[in-house]
Formats: C-alpha cells, sequence, structure tokens
C-alpha cells in the first residue's frame, strides 16, 4: 500500500504544480515548465526509493514491460495516479479562487501525436536508462535527470501541444482544468502509451543483458 499512497503523492504535487502555475494565469516572472520539471525531480528524489517515483503511467507501463514492476502493480499504481490528479485539480482550482479557466485549445492532431509521443518516449526512456539499469545503479542524478526532460519537453513542444506527456496529467488537463477539448484527448493517450511501450522495446534491445 505505501507504494500507491507514495505514487498518489507524487503525481498530486506534479499536477497541483501544474494547475497553480500554468492553468487560468499566472503570477508574474512564474515559468511554469521550470517549476513543473524541479517538482518532478524532487518528488522522484522523495519517493523513489519506495515506488520508483513514476507518477505518470506511460512511465508505469514502460517500467513493467522492461520487467521492473508486477504486474499485480500496473492497474493500482495508475489508479493511484488518477487520484493523486484529480485531488490535486480540485485543489487547485479551489486555491486560484475558481480562475477563469481558459477555452481547450485545439492542437493540430499530428503536432499532437509527433510532439506528445517523441517526448514521451525521451522520458520513458531516460527513467528506464537513469532509474532501472544496471549501468547506473545507486547513482545520485537520476531524479534531476527526468525532470529536465520534462522541462526540456515543455519548452520544445508544449506551445504546440500544451506539453502533457503523461496520460495522468491528460486526464486532470481534459476534465478539471479545460485546457484540452475531450475529444482530442485520445490523442494524447494513444502518444502517451504507444510512447511507453515502444520505449520499452527500445530499452531491451539495446540492453539485452540487462534483465
Amino acid at each position: 500500500m505505501r507504494k500507491y499512497i507514495t505514487e498518489f503523492i507524487g503525481a498530486f504535487f506534479l499536477i497541483l504544480t501544474i494547475g497553480l502555475t500554468a492553468i487560468g494565469g499566472t503570477a508574474e516572472g512564474v515559468i511554469p515548465p521550470i517549476a513543473i520539471g524541479i517538482i518532478l525531480a524532487v518528488m522522484i528524489f522523495a519517493g523513489g526509493h519506495i515506488s520508483g517515483g513514476h507518477y505518470n503511467p506511460a512511465v508505469t507501463l514502460g517500467v513493467w514491460l522492461r520487467g521492473k514492476l508486477p504486474a499485480g502493480d500496473v492497474l493500482p499504481y495508475i489508479v493511484a495516479q488518477v487520484l493523486g490528479g484529480a485531488a490535486a485539480s480540485f485543489l487547485a482550482l479551489t486555491i486560484k479562487g475558481a480562475p477563469v479557466l481558459p477555452e481547450p485549445t485545439a492542437f493540430p492532431v499530428q503536432a499532437v501525436l509527433l510532439g506528445e509521443f517523441l517526448f514521451t518516449f525521451a522520458l520513458v526512456f531516460v527513467v528506464l536508462n537513469v532509474a532501472t539499469a544496471k549501468g547506473t545503479a545507486n547513482n545520485s542524478f537520476y531524479g534531476l535527470a527526468i525532470g529536465s526532460t520534462v522541462l526540456v519537453g515543455a519548452f520544445a513542444v508544449g506551445p504546440f501541444t500544451g506539453g502533457s506527456f503523461n496520460p495522468a496529467v491528460t486526464v486532470a488537463l481534459t476534465f478539471f482544468y479545460s485546457a484540452i477539448p475531450a475529444g482530442a484527448a485520445w490523442a494524447y493517450f494513444a502518444a502517451q502509451l504507444a510512447a511507453g511501450i515502444v520505449a520499452a522495446l527500445v530499452f531491451k534491445g539495446l540492453n539485452p543483458e540487462d534483465k
């Protein structure tokens, strides 16, 4: 149970930070990608030794396919992540005092499919290499590497896709923060989950002896 609680907490603070820094107006001088990348890094450092610090269903899928997560943990991890995001969304909107939410942005489908796939792939690939590989075992940089990947992705394709890279974030952006049209969510989910699968397959292909 402590693994699932940790996943709830990590996803909660990640999606709370997204809501407070990137949704419904931000304070002057706030740069959302930096805040989001840092909170992800610190929550991974905080919870990585308990649950692995996924906070993202695409990461959970990739880690399971890579062979570092029991099949019985996959669904509870994802449920904990989505519930953490839902709770965070409610509290972010409460803290902001029911802000005027933006009209959902309908990004081009091809941009979403490509951008979300590429940087979700990068994220999961980095996680597998810095947090599960024998060659980087017991390193002290894994949280920073993972958080930095999200930060770079948000700067690189955020203007073209919204920069989710995480199905739990997509749920929050669609159903709570009104940033993604409900009819477009499928493209985010498809790209992100496909990226998790491909990242695991590429990792295993590049590291055939790392079982």
